[in-house]
């Protein structure tokens, strides 16, 4: 029986849902979240935010409702646009510190080099902030530095074990 990609629920039928621009498959008591999406298109790969669906609907398979969804092709998930972002590596405020300080700049010089504010590099540096796209492209090519680290293991957690039984409810991390 499919489960519902919001909170799990076993469910006969599931309604393909708009919520915050992801196409979800969701029971009727969580499709009040979202806006229903009318399946109107007979091609397959359905939109660009579309999820994998345990009815089949968005791949165009006849092949069951198993439950399993990605069951046939393999353990991958398919592509987003976060696969293509950077990471910002989790020391940069160090890497940032000693690239400066192996140069001989001081904050101010820094930031006249970057034509950015002087309490930006120091926020940078103590790690309160994170650098933007443009931020970071002007700090890598003045200190010659590369700010991005490779697959986080937040992001092998995604690539393992059957991805078609993982719900949102199996991700979020709730603050109590």
């Amino acid at each position: 029986m499919p489960q519902c990609e919001m909170c799990g629920a076993d469910e006969a039928s599931l309604t393909t849902t708009k919520v915050e621009g992801a196409e979800l498959e969701l029971c009727s008591s969580c499709t009040d979240f979202g806006t229903e999406v009318r399946d109107e298109s007979t091609g397959s790969g359905g939109g660009k935010y579309s999820t994998s669906s345990s009815t089949g609907k968005s791949s165009g398979s006849s092949s069951g409702s198993s439950g399993s969804g990605g069951s046939s092709g393999g353990s991958t998930r398919p592509r987003d646009m976060f696969d293509d972002m950077d990471e910002i590596a989790t020391d940069y405020d160090d890497q940032i510190r000693n690239a400066r300080e192996s140069r001989g700049l001081s904050q101010e010089e820094l930031a006249d080099q970057l034509n950015e504010k002087a309490s930006l590099i120091r926020k940078l540096e103590r790690g309160d902030t994170l650098p933007t796209d443009d931020i970071q492209r002007k700090l890598e090519r003045a200190l010659d530095i590369s700010l991005v680290e490779g697959e986080s293991v937040e992001d092998a957690d995604w690539d393992s074990g059957d991805a078609g039984t993982m719900t949102l409810g199996d991700v979020v991390k709730r603050k109590d």
